[in-house]
């Protein structure tokens, strides 16, 4: 008598979001304790000071070319899978990076981390859209985005403490291991994410990439993508620089601000998730952007003596965590489940390719002056607001076109097909 098939794994929502925001956090503490460790590791490896910018983008500069090739690939495999390898395959590299040796050899590793962690991005984002109905994503993403918030918070001053007590070398092992516990409760406790592969197990009958980039809706959320990160990476680089330098606010009370700054975050992301749910991404969104831009002019263009550097900071942070949550629940809901990790690893792309010229364009508008401020911070806090007032408008068209699609599909469709895999949520989700 032939067996009969194993019975599909359940696992409540709440695990499922807690789940990926633990692999978030390990992907985003790995790249993130890197800078801050950088005069640690260029004194023991010898290395010069002005690589250290160097060593961090190419984590980025990898992440973003393996967002390109992971969109052709991504969608062929059982998401779940895809995650758990993408994740050995950084705790790999972070170990090495351990054991680098030189310039070059750190430089090796952090591209193999990027090649691994962009991917990985992806993954978790598109697993937490396949496995939570819409009406409860907004939540959920911004419950995983708070990582980033976690890891600069904790994980940065972690890091940095371990290197005191153990050198440079320990935050690497010790991160690679955190990861390595990770992949592999995702591995063993994750659901198998395989709704978006046809029925002869690949996504043969997928869109390819010309065709998904040949959708209105995909190109707009790609250029709102664009305009968010720019606008934000065009300041954030160079926010410690310009408090101390142009503020005078004290280096030894930096730690305070960005602890204050990161517990905002972190508060932000868990509140904004459900406006979005109530009040959709064009209102919450637009109210972020607006919220940005008035932070941006009082903190960088005309600060007034009077007011808390903190409370500037804190605004800020706020505002950007209103605007992110409200742009990443909206893309979220652009592609259709066979390509939506394709869709994902392409927007993770352009992320960190957007993130890499604002940087840039801000390396080339700054100068240092003979007094020993920054100059021109004022004309790239100009910029940053006028790249982001124009993120309302495609929120607007974007939200209009995925809502219209959406209607269309829910009167064609008879019943409710349900969740992808059986999840097991409590009565009232939200509690």
């Amino acid at each position: 008598m032939p067996a009969e098939p194993a019975a599909p794994r359940t696992v409540s929502e709440r695990a499922v979001v807690l789940l990926i925001g633990a692999v978030q956090f390990v992907n985003i503490l790995d790249f993130v304790m890197v800078m801050p460790l950088g005069p640690d590791f260029a004194k023991g490896l010898g290395i010069e000071s002005s690589h250290i910018g160097t060593i961090g983008g190419s984590y980025t500069a990898a992440a973003s070319v393996a967002g390109l090739v992971g969109g052709y690939m991504l969608d062929r495999f059982d998401r779940r899978k895809a995650l758990a390898v993408c994740m050995l395959g950084l705790v790999a590299a972070t170990a090495a990076g351990g054991l680098s040796t030189g310039l070059s050899t750190l430089l090796l590793t952090r591209v193999c981390a990027g090649l691994f962690g962009g991917p990985a991005t992806a993954l978790s984002l598109s697993i937490i859209a396949d496995l939570i109905p819409a009406e409860r994503r907004g939540r959920a993403l911004g419950a995983v985005m708070a990582s980033f918030s976690v890891a600069s918070v904790l994980g940065v001053p972690m890091a940095l403490k371990v290197a005191e007590v153990g050198g440079w070398r320990l935050p690497f092992f010790a991160v690679a291991a955190l990861g390595l516990v990770v992949a592999t409760a995702a591995l063993l406790l994750l659901p198998p994410v395989r709704g978006h592969l046809g029925q002869g197990g690949g996504a043969a009958r997928a869109p390819g990439v010309g065709a998904l980039l040949g959708r209105t809706d995909v190109q707009l959320s790609y250029l709102m993508t664009a305009l968010v990160m720019m606008s934000g990476f065009i300041v954030i680089p160079n926010i410690s620089a310009y408090l101390q330098q142009n503020l005078g606010y004290p280096r030894d009370r930096l730690w305070f601000l960005y602890f204050v700054g990161g517990i905002v975050s972190f508060v932000t992301l868990r509140l904004t998730g459900p406006l979005v749910d109530r009040f959709g991404s064009f209102r919450v969104g637009t109210a972020g952007v607006l919220l940005a831009a008035c932070a941006t002019y009082v903190g960088f263009i005309s600060y007034p003596a009077w007011l808390p550097i903190p409370l500037v900071f804190m605004g800020f942070m706020l505002a950007m965590g209103m605007r992110n949550v409200a742009y990443n629940t909206l893309t979220s809901r652009v592609p259709d489940n066979p390509v939506r990790a394709r869709f994902m690893s392409l927007q993770s792309a352009t992320q960190h390719m957007a993130s890499a010229l604002g940087a840039f364009l801000s390396s080339r508008l700054l100068m240092d002056l003979p007094d020993g401020t920054l100059g021109g911070m004022g004309t790239i806090a100009w910029v940053s607001i006028g790249l982001s007032l124009g993120v309302p408008g495609m929120l607007w068209v974007v939200e209009k076109r995925v809502r219209s699609r959406e209607q269309a599909l829910a009167l064609a469709t008879p019943a409710s097909q349900g969740l992808a895999v059986p999840l097991s949520s409590p009565a009232n989700p939200h509690t």
